[in-house]
Formats: C-alpha cells, sequence, structure tokens
C-alpha cells in the first residue's frame, strides 16, 4: 500500500513540475527520477526520451549504473550515434516502464534527426529540431515556433496566468 501511495505522489508531483510549477530543471528531472523508478511509465518513457535528446539535466539524473551491457546485447546500438552509457540508460528506462525498447529508440532516433513538434501553442503544427524554438523569457519553459505563437498563446491561449504563478524550486 505505501509503494502505490509513493508511486502515486511521484506521479502527481512529476505531472505538476512538468506543466511549469518549477523552474529548476534539475529538481524537475530528479523528480521525473523518482517517478520512473517507482515504475511510472510515463516518466519512464519522458526520462529515456530526453537522456535521448541530449537534455543535460536528464543525462545527469537519469545514469544509470553499468546494467552489464543491456543496450550491445540486445543488439540497439546501430544506427545510433549516442554513447553506450547514454544508451544503456535509455533502453533501462524504457525497460522499465515497459515499452519496447527497439520500436521506442527508432522513434527517439527519427524525431533527433527530423524535430518535433515542440510549439506549447495549441494548435500549432511545426516540426522542427528543438534547438530552434524559442524559450519564454520569463517562466524559461514554455517553448514556441515563433513570435505569432508566442502572442497568440500569451493573449488567448493561457499562458499570461501560468507564466506568473509562483514556482517552487
Amino acid at each position: 500500500m505505501r509503494q502505490k501511495a509513493t508511486r502515486d505522489a511521484a506521479s502527481i508531483i512529476y505531472q505538476t513540475l512538468e506543466h511549469g510549477v518549477t523552474r529548476g530543471k534539475r529538481r524537475a528531472m530528479q523528480w521525473m527520477r523518482k517517478a520512473a523508478e517507482s515504475g511510472h511509465a510515463d516518466s519512464c518513457l519522458g526520462l529515456a526520451g530526453r537522456i535521448y535528446g541530449d537534455d543535460p539535466y536528464a543525462r545527469e539524473v537519469g545514469q544509470v549504473e553499468d546494467v552489464s551491457g543491456v543496450a550491445m546485447s540486445a543488439g540497439l546500438m546501430e544506427g545510433h550515434d549516442v554513447p553506450l552509457d547514454v544508451l544503456t540508460s535509455v533502453v533501462h528506462w524504457l525497460r522499465k516502464g515497459g515499452h519496447d525498447p527497439v520500436i521506442m529508440l527508432q522513434a527517439f532516433r527519427r524525431v533527433a534527426l527530423e524535430g518535433g513538434q515542440y510549439c506549447i501553442n495549441d494548435g500549432c503544427e511545426v516540426v522542427s529540431l528543438l534547438k530552434d524554438f524559442k524559450v519564454c523569457p520569463q517562466c524559461k519553459i514554455a517553448r514556441y515556433c515563433g513570435d505569432a505563437c508566442q502572442k497568440q498563446d500569451w493573449t488567448t491561449g493561457g499562458h499570461k496566468a501560468m507564466c506568473g504563478i509562483p514556482m517552487y524550486r
């Protein structure tokens, strides 16, 4: 019973942090790892994706001890230009969350090469690399493809109300 309560609390905290309740990205990654360690499938997937996507905080917090060549034994190293220790951590978290590493690694690779939809503005369908998106200068969390989406989200999308909320560290 205690483990379920801990898992539920960690998942709630992680979900809250993911939607902008903290400005500390390292702290958000620490909560994501805590939720992932308790077996929260979305947290495992999110952590693995961020580690693969070269998020420095995720790589720092999500690193796992040597899992005796889990990535090499599965033959997953082919086609991925990430270091072996990073790939091992990604595979570890994918398996912990019950995800198929082969399928998810292909998806992570595709997003790394082609980009993804990172604009927080609802309805925006711009696909690009993460580095091409602008970050909200106030909260440093929300990402936008350009000025038009940022202005629209500020005025009608609700970011103005969320951006000014005092954040926990």
